[in-house]
């Protein structure tokens, strides 16, 4: 197991690190943050029209005609076959500069969904840029009922990442009367198929949102993954683990760029007619954040590397990187706000950006309570 990007790979996350330099600056988070509308934006010297509230001023547009949804799907599928490990690159560099868009939604959430039911014309799509996806997963919340040829679900799915903007939602649902492992599958259906409910959030570049689900009835061919068969289980595990490994990069990324941040602020600012940095009581606490960073993103990337190259100890990888980053976002987030001082608490400061998507992607696909629990279990440690 190499641990280490090669050549290609570092290419990538140095391309991609400026190209969002450039086209995902600060005041194009601020602007969403702030509800400003925003119609499009110069990339590379020309002006690239938004598709849409999801697009962020042509940002998505961008990505697709650089190929990013394309990247790690197989040739098979429209993709260029890189695999895992450049969509974990990507993953992380988005995270680092709060981008914006349906990225994560679709491509590290949606898609593996498509890929489990070997829906190729869907997928084709997806690595086109033509269509933008949202999984709604959690079996629990919502049932699905045999109906003739096709299906009707019932439920209410919550925090839902993209289900607002999302043209089509993978609808994890159980099978009526199935208990455990048995009748969980997965169904296709349109947005505008069912209710949808914005949430109010503390980081709009991750738009969440409530989809009720009242009698809507599912053709037998939008059937992703058959509730009746005992395969869907593990499918959607493996799905569930893929998003979850796509989450602790980009929430690893956006933490280590609050520690950078840290380090710049008390590098610069002075007290006593010293760099605060100086102070010993700072060392050690921004050497504290250093290694809790660098402990999550070790686990983020051993995960990553189970998942790209199948290995059987996914499920203890994914679970502990998901929890490492809850420890380092709780961590990061505290010291990064306490050590810029006063203006660590401003609106004008562009640091609250960074704290609130590290807060919000370790709570999503659950927080580090939850993944230890579930390391727990894959360990052998609780019945």
């Amino acid at each position: 197991m190499d641990l280490e990007l090669d050549t290609d790979q570092q290419e990538l996350r140095d391309h991609a690190r400026s190209f969002l330099a450039d086209s995902c600056p600060p005041s194009l988070v601020r602007d969403l943050f702030e509800g400003r509308v925003i119609e499009g934006r110069v990339v590379e010297g020309r002006v690239v029209e938004g598709r849409g509230p999801a697009d962020s001023g042509g940002l998505w547009s961008a990505m697709v005609e650089l190929g990013w949804p394309a990247l790690a799907a197989e040739v098979d599928h429209g993709g260029l076959g890189q695999g895992f490990v450049a969509e974990a690159v990507l993953a992380s560099e988005l995270g680092r500069v709060v981008a914006p868009g349906p990225y994560l939604a679709t491509v590290t959430q949606f898609a593996p969904v498509l890929v489990a039911a070997g829906a190729a014309e869907l997928l084709g799509r997806v690595s086109a840029g033509d269509l933008t996806g949202a999984l709604a997963l959690g079996a629990a919340d919502a049932s699905a009922r045999a109906d003739g040829d096709g299906w009707t679900l019932d439920g209410v799915k919550t925090h839902v990442l993209d289900g607002a903007s999302a043209e089509e939602i993978a609808v994890v649902a159980r099978l009526v009367g199935s208990r455990g492992h048995e009748g969980v599958g997965a169904f296709l259906v349109p947005r505008a198929a069912v209710a949808v409910e914005p949430l109010t959030v503390i980081d709009p570049t991750m738009p969440l949102a409530t989809l009720r689900l009242d009698g809507v009835e599912v053709d037998g061919a939008r059937v992703l993954l058959d509730p009746r068969d005992p395969a869907s289980f593990d499918a959607l595990e493996h799905v569930r683990r893929h998003a979850t490994v796509a989450m602790a990069l980009s929430g690893v990324a956006t933490c280590r760029a609050i520690v950078e941040a840290t380090v710049s602020y008390a590098k610069q600012r002075h007290q006593f007619g010293r760099p605060i940095g100086s102070f010993q009581a700072i060392k050690h606490r921004l050497a504290d954040l250093y290694l809790a960073v660098e402990r999550a993103d070790a686990l983020a990337w051993y995960a990553a590397v189970c998942l790209a190259e199948d290995d059987a100890r996914l499920p203890v990888a994914a679970a502990m990187a998901k929890a490492a980053l809850g420890d380092c976002q709780r961590l990061a987030t505290r010291d990064g706000l306490q050590l810029h001082g006063g203006i660590g608490f401003t609106w004008e400061h562009d640091l609250h950006f960074l704290l609130k998507r590290a807060t919000t992607t370790a709570f999503l696909l659950g927080g580090a309570e939850h993944h230890r629990a579930e390391l727990a279990r894959h360990l052998g440690l609780v019945a």
